[in-house]
C-alpha cells in the first residue's frame, strides 16, 4: 500500500463523508466499522491509480520545464564564423 497512514482527522473527515452519502444517496445506514473497510478497501484500490497519474502529470510538467531550459540554452549559443 503507498499511503501506510492517513492522518485520524482526515480519515475521520472522509469516514463520515461515506455514511453521508450513503444515507443521501442510496438511502443506507453504515456504521462507523463498515464505513472504515469500505474506506480502506477504496484507498487500497484507487491509491495506486492516483499516485501514478500525479507521477505521469509531474514527468509532463517536468519535461516541459527541461524542454524550455533547452531552448533558453540555444538561445544562448554565439554564432560561430
Amino acid at each position: 500500500m503507498l499511503i501506510k497512514k492517513v492522518p485520524k482527522e482526515h480519515k475521520d473527515n472522509i469516514i463520515n463523508k461515506i455514511q453521508l452519502y450513503f444515507n443521501k444517496e442510496r438511502d443506507e445506514s453504515l456504521g462507523n466499522l463498515e464505513a472504515e473497510q469500505l474506506f480502506d478497501f477504496m484507498l487500497n484500490e484507487i491509491a495506486p491509480i492516483v499516485y501514478n497519474q500525479a507521477l505521469s502529470d509531474a514527468r509532463k510538467v517536468i519535461q516541459q520545464q527541461v524542454n524550455s531550459l533547452e531552448e533558453e540554452i540555444y538561445a544562448l549559443e554565439k554564432p560561430l564564423r
